[in-house]
């Protein structure tokens, strides 16, 4: 107990300085933790992926559909379970800047694949009856304040015109890594009015969901239907849900790489920081440590309290700027919600947090300790200031 006092005392003992490497390390562990959490929203899509679904674009590229009729090819292929179906239609709300991803499904089969999206019973209901309905998740739902019963008009960028829908349900994810931000309807009110406008563009869908009976033979169930297709005239790409939502982050990867280097270039920072502080303390108290020495304290006393003042100053600023990492990624969230859905702060950041403070405080504090340490009782005694 007397130890632990006497290094909380010689941290604080200039209470300026400790401030303000205490202020260093918070602002540097809340950037490193706000960063990590955007690299963890950015792959939220490929943690929330389901083993037992599959994804069926087309091989050239998802800009091209694929015809309904391979709805009922694939079902037939074995070990498949279900077969859903659905479109980006790529509308506007209002202008540009209001963007949300919108897509035309087909309800009941992509509900029943999706049990992570809860929907109330009677809300579902209302959806399947009414082709002109819509379902909005809840986090959209309360940017835009809408509600049971209001008309939706989206501007089609893809399929021209305006386009009204009805909001028949509102759901919610089962858990935090679903996505609230989305807005769904029915396939079939696409398709009708596509038969009537474009009629070549009608009977196609962008892709096909599909669930395996067991996610081993995930793999073996995607070459299946890829075979099935094979020199036709929309020949496909199969794979795992895991997999399809890869290949959109790959796209990105140059940016993602950049905000690791940034996350752990601010990481070194903190380390100078800190470095500094323990490197004009360990100055500051040669005469102290010297006087240590000759009272009988051993080496690893003299280095337990310079790694246990770096340890205090480090974790202090550390639980400060984890404690500041919440509300600032809610804040953040929000401003985002168009690009990030999910932007929460996971255990594995807080994790990282701590790994990194611990490894600060032990690099800060190694030079000083071992100087201390390595000093003479005579050199010590004589040095003054």
């Amino acid at each position: 107990m007397h130890i632990l006092k006497l290094i909380f005392k010689n941290a604080f003992r200039h209470k300026l300085r400790t401030f303000l490497t205490i202020l260093g390390v918070a602002i540097a562990i809340l950037a490193f933790g706000l960063l990590r959490t955007v690299i963890s929203a950015w792959y939220v899509g490929v943690e929330a992926s389901s083993a037992s679904r599959l994804v069926t674009r087309n091989a050239v590229s998802l800009v091209f559909p694929l015809p309904l009729s391979y709805k009922e090819k694939i079902r037939q292929i074995e070990g498949i379970k279900g077969v859903s179906y659905g479109t980006w239609f790529g509308g506007i709300y209002i202008d540009e800047k209001h963007f949300f991803a919108n897509y035309a499904v087909e309800p009941e089969t992509y509900l029943r694949m999706y049990p992570e999206i809860i929907i109330p019973p009677d809300q579902k209901a209302a959806f399947y009856r009414d082709r002109k309905s819509a379902v909005a998740g809840r986090k959209l739902a309360e940017r835009y304040k809408w509600k049971i019963g209001d008309i939706i008009t989206l501007k089609g960028t893809i399929y021209p015109g305006n386009w009204d829908f009805v909001i028949r349900g509102i759901y919610r994810g089962r858990d935090e890594t679903v996505d609230e931000t989305a807005f769904v309807f029915h396939w079939e009110y696409l398709n009708e009015s596509l038969k009537k406008t474009a009629p070549l563009r009608a009977d196609q869908v962008g892709w096909y969901m599909i669930e395996v009976t067991n996610p081993n033979i995930a793999a073996e169930a995607a070459v299946r239907i890829d075979k099935t297709f094979k020199n036709s005239l929309a020949e496909t790409l199969t794979e795992t849900e895991k997999a399809f939502t890869l290949g959109f982050i790959s796209m990105t990867e140059a940016i993602v790489i950049a905000i690791q280097l940034v996350s752990f270039l601010i990481i070194f920072i903190i380390m100078a920081v800190v470095a500094n502080t323990m490197a004009m303390t360990a100055r500051e108290r040669i005469g102290e440590h010297a006087i240590f020495k000759t009272l009988g304290f051993r080496g690893f006393h003299i280095t337990g309290l310079i790694f246990g003042e770096s340890l205090a100053i480090t974790m202090v600023g550390t639980a400060l700027g984890i404690f500041l990492t919440f509300p600032a990624a809610k804040i953040f969230g929000k401003e985002l919600s168009n690009y990030f859905p999910v932007f929460i702060v996971e255990p594995e950041t807080i994790y990282m947090d701590l790994g990194a403070a611990l490894v600060v405080a032990s690099v800060a504090a190694l030079f000083p300790a071992w100087r201390a340490v390595n000093i003479r009782i005579a050199d010590g005694l004589r040095r003054i200031g």
